[in-house]
């Protein structure tokens, strides 16, 4: 079963990736010129649309197989209409650049669709406290989806931003050929095999792991630099509501998603606070501060600085399957130490070149 989903996702992408690619072209939905693009060049957007339909089209195939664990069709639902929503609402973007406050209606829906289905985070483990439940506050909603359904106060809140926090890294990270796709298919194999463990079985959360890294490895034959195909926004922001679905219903591994992501995640949130600080929206500004650009200025090459990411994402990545929860929180704090003391290493390169 695993073998033939992941081949046949890999084709159905590979197919899929040049029909996009030329509907794109005919619809004129391109890569637009921006400040922080040195070598900017007209590339074909809505790529995301690719890896989605074949994850969609080998998994409803697949779709017995999807509920032989804790979730039933209902919650696959919620995270099917939250897909649907983030990548019309990328596309329309991409075609009419629309204004931020619009951009972030159909990722809070797709959020709202998600907990609706009944996806959240119920505890967390901490190597302090133990195993933290956040669902013990609940608010009757409702019977749809075929089953009750309540609004857990801490535990939605919990599973809104971190899908939030998710989609917005991936898509703040998606400015170098192939970065998003790789890091997106090392973090789903990961999970692949972190539920195909024998302490976190669950068959169905690794088929739906394994099919989505097959999909972003196919596409990154298009997109790896020099790209034919861009995600597109709504394939990035896809990709990090994905994986970020993925790693709560697979038991709420949380830590796992952080270590592969950490790289990221910190640059984004290094992102944010200097362009506040600087008196900027962080999420209308467009600069070359990313740790990406920043390590294309200082001499890598775009595909040096994305195997970077790549080495990151998954010697981090794979330490969570070999240690426990103590363990994961000093992997977290190394990584944490790493990319601070990067960000201070460019920050006195800026200061001397000033000086300068």
């Amino acid at each position: 079963m695993y073998f033939l989903s992941f081949i046949i996702s890999l084709i159905l992408t590979l197919a899929l990736t040049p029909i996009i690619k030329h509907l794109a072209l005919k619809g004129k939905i391109m890569d637009k010129p921006a400040g922080r693009k040195k070598d900017w060049r007209p590339v074909p957007l809505l790529g995301g649309w690719a890896i989605f339909l074949a994850v969609v089209a080998v998994l409803w195939w697949q779709k017995e197989a999807l509920i032989v664990g804790d979730l039933n069709y209902g919650h696959w639902l919620g995270v099917l209409i939250g897909s649907l929503l983030i990548i019309i609402c990328g596309s329309l973007d991409d075609k009419y650049n629309l204004s931020p406050a619009k951009q972030i209606i159909f990722p809070v829906l797709a959020c709202l669709a998600v907990i609706a289905g009944g996806v959240g985070i119920e505890k967390i483990t901490s190597p302090v406290a133990g195993l933290v439940w956040l669902d013990n506050w609940q608010v009757p909603l409702g019977f749809w989806f075929g089953q009750m359904h309540y609004f857990v106060v801490v535990a939605d809140i919990f599973t809104f931003l971190w899908l939030m926090g998710m989609m917005y890294t991936t898509k703040l990270l998606d400015g170098v050929d192939g970065l998003v796709t790789g890091v997106a298919g090392i973090g789903s194999l990961i999970i692949f095999l972190f539920t195909m463990t024998t302490r976190y079985y669950q068959p169905d959360i690794a088929l739906a792991a394994l099919v989505l890294a097959a999909a972003c490895a196919a596409f990154l034959v298009y997109n790896w630099t020099p790209a034919k195909i861009y995600l597109g926004e709504g394939g990035a922001l896809w990709l990090g509501f994905i994986l970020g679905v993925l790693s709560i219903i697979s038991g709420g591994k949380i830590a796992v998603a952080l270590l592969v992501m950490g790289v990221p995640i910190l640059d984004v949130a290094w992102t944010i606070t200097r362009r506040t600080l600087q008196g900027k929206n962080p999420f209308k500004s467009a600069d070359r501060g990313h740790l990406h650009f920043r390590l294309q200025d200082s001499g890598l090459s775009k595909s040096q600085t994305v195997i970077v990411y790549y080495l990151c994402a998954t010697v981090f990545g794979l330490s969570a399957l070999f240690l426990q929860s103590t363990g994961k929180i000093i992997s977290l704090s190394v990584l944490m130490v790493l990319i601070l003391a990067v960000i201070v290493w460019f920050w006195r390169l800026d200061k001397k070149a000033k000086i300068n």
